[in-house]
C-alpha cells in the first residue's frame, strides 16, 4: 500500500495541464454498449476506474481495441453476458451505467447495486424509476437488479415516457439518457442534472446518431432511433482536478496555471476562489491563480451545477484551515462528506462539524502529521494541507487518489512541491 510524502512551505509556481476527466470519460465508456459499431475516444485519463470499466466492458464482451496514450477505442459487436457483478462494480459506482445502456440494447440485464467511496447514501432509486417509466420491469434479488424490457411493437426495447427527477441525479440523467436514445417515441427528463459531463455525453451520442436536446438545461428531451453508429469523440478536461490544482496555487501563496481548464464549467468555485483573496485570470486556454499572502474566511454551500461542486468541497475547506477568520461550509449533496475534517484537525486545524455544516476557524500554522485518507476528494484534500504545513505530512490509504487523479504527485512534482509516493507498510 503507498502513502503520499508531503514536506509543505514552498510556493507553487509554473504551469500544469489538467486531464480528461473522469466523470465525462466513464459514460462515455458505457454508451459504446449501445452499438455494434466501434467508438474511440480521446483524451481518456489513466486511471484505476477507467481500467476497472475496461474490465467490466470486457467481461460483457466488448472487444478492448485500443487502451493506450489516453486513448481508448472499444467495439461490442455482439455481447457475450448481461451481468455487472459485484467483484467489480463494488470498487466504482459509476459501473451502474452498464444497466441502461444493456436494457436498451439487449433488453436484460443484472447489474450490482453500487459501491465506491464512503461518502453517504447514494442510491439507484431514480434510475430504477425512470426505467420503469421506459416499460422495464425490475426486481431487486440478492444485492442485484434484475431488469427485462419486452419488445414493444416496432422491436424497440424500451418505449419513452416523461420522467420527472426528485433529485438532479447525474448517473439517473445519463443512464436515462443512454436508454432512452434506443427507445421508441420520446423521452422527457425533468428536472435533469445540468452538468458539464451530461452535455458531453450528449455530445458524443449525437456523434453516434442520437436525438437530444436541452442537455446542459433542467429539461432534457430524446427521441429515440432505431440504431446508433460508431463515434470519435474527445473527453472534455477535468474541472474537479482543474479547481484542485488552483487551490494547490492558492494555499501556497504561489501562482499557478491550469492549461485547458475551462472557466465556465467552475464558475461558482472561481467566484469563491475570488472572495477568498485568490487573484484568478479566465484564459483562452486554461487559469491562472494567485495565491494570497493569507486567505480570507468565506461561507461554502454546495449545490448541483452550475453552484459550488461537492467534489470540490473537500479541497475548499483545505484553504480555509488558514483563512483568517471564520467560514461556514454546508454540505447539501451527501451526508456523509466531512470525514475528512478529523484528518484535517491532526494538522492543527480548527474545525467543528455539526451535521452537514462544519465551522472552520482559520489558523495562521498547519502542522505536518501522519494522516488517513477516506475517501477520493478527502486523499487530495490532506496533500493540498500537507503543502500549506510546517515539516512533513504523510497520507496513507492513498488509493482512493488512483481513482481520480492521474499522477497527481508529478504534477504537483512539476510545480515545485515536495512530494513523493511511498510503499508504507500496514495502517
Amino acid at each position: 500500500m503507498d502513502k503520499i510524502v508531503v514536506r509543505g512551505g514552498r510556493p507553487l509556481r509554473g504551469e500544469v495541464s489538467v486531464s480528461g476527466s473522469k466523470n465525462a470519460a466513464l459514460p462515455l465508456l458505457f454508451a459504446s454498449l449501445l452499438t455494434g459499431e466501434p467508438c474511440r475516444f480521446r483524451n481518456v485519463p489513466e486511471l484505476v476506474d477507467i481500467r476497472t470499466t475496461e474490465r467490466l466492458l470486457q467481461d460483457l464482451g466488448v472487444d478492448l481495441v485500443e487502451s493506450a496514450g489516453h486513448v481508448v477505442a472499444l467495439r461490442a459487436r455482439q455481447l457475450a453476458r448481461h451481468e455487472a457483478p459485484y467483484e467489480l462494480v463494488k470498487t466504482m459506482r459509476a459501473s451502474f451505467l452498464a444497466l441502461g445502456p444493456l436494457l436498451a440494447r439487449e433488453g436484460r440485464a443484472r447489474v450490482s447495486t453500487p459501491g465506491g467511496c464512503a461518502i453517504g447514501a447514494r442510491p439507484v432509486n431514480l434510475h430504477l424509476a425512470g426505467l420503469e417509466k421506459m416499460g422495464a420491469r425490475l426486481e431487486i434479488v440478492h444485492g442485484y437488479v434484475e431488469a427485462e424490457a419486452p419488445r414493444t411493437a416496432n422491436g424497440r426495447r424500451l418505449r419513452g415516457a416523461r420522467i420527472a427527477l426528485d433529485t438532479p441525479s447525474v448517473g439517473a440523467t445519463e443512464n436515462l439518457m443512454m436508454a432512452a436514445a434506443l427507445a421508441e417515441g420520446t423521452t422527457q427528463i425533468e428536472n435533469a442534472a445540468r452538468e458539464p459531463e451530461i452535455e458531453d455525453l450528449a455530445a458524443a451520442l449525437g456523434k453516434m446518431g442520437a436525438h437530444i436536446e436541452g442537455a446542459g438545461s433542467s429539461a432534457v428531451r430524446i427521441e429515440g432511433v432505431a440504431a446508433l453508429g460508431g463515434v470519435e469523440h474527445e473527453v472534455i478536461a477535468d474541472r474537479i482536478e482543474a479547481g484542485t490544482f488552483l487551490v494547490a496555487g492558492a494555499i501556497t501563496g504561489g501562482e499557478t496555471v491550469v492549461r485547458g481548464a475551462r472557466a465556465e464549467h467552475l464558475d461558482a468555485f472561481l467566484l469563491k476562489l475570488e472572495e477568498a483573496g485568490a487573484a484568478v485570470e479566465r484564459m483562452a486556454d486554461g487559469i491562472r491563480v494567485r495565491g494570497p499572502a493569507r486567505p480570507r474566511s468565506v461561507d461554502v454551500r454546495t449545490a448541483p451545477f452550475p453552484g459550488f461542486p461537492t467534489d470540490l468541497q473537500a479541497q475548499m475547506m483545505a484553504l480555509l484551515t488558514i483563512a483568517d477568520g471564520a467560514a461556514e461550509i454546508t454540505e447539501t449533496i451527501f451526508e456523509n462528506r466531512f470525514m475528512h475534517a478529523l484528518e484535517l484537525v491532526r494538522l492543527g486545524a480548527d474545525i467543528a462539524v455539526d451535521g452537514n455544516h462544519a465551522m472552520v476557524r482559520g489558523v495562521e500554522r498547519l502542522s505536518g502529521a501522519p494522516v488517513m485518507a477516506t475517501d477520493l476528494r478527502a486523499s487530495v484534500s490532506l496533500i493540498l494541507a500537507g503543502l500549506a504545513a510546517d515539516n512533513t505530512t504523510e497520507i496513507r490509504r492513498v488509493y482512493h487518489l488512483d481513482r481520480g487523479y492521474e499522477r497527481i504527485e508529478t504534477k504537483l512534482a512539476a510545480l515545485g512541491a515536495d512530494v513523493r509516493r511511498e510503499k508504507a507498510g500496514a495502517p
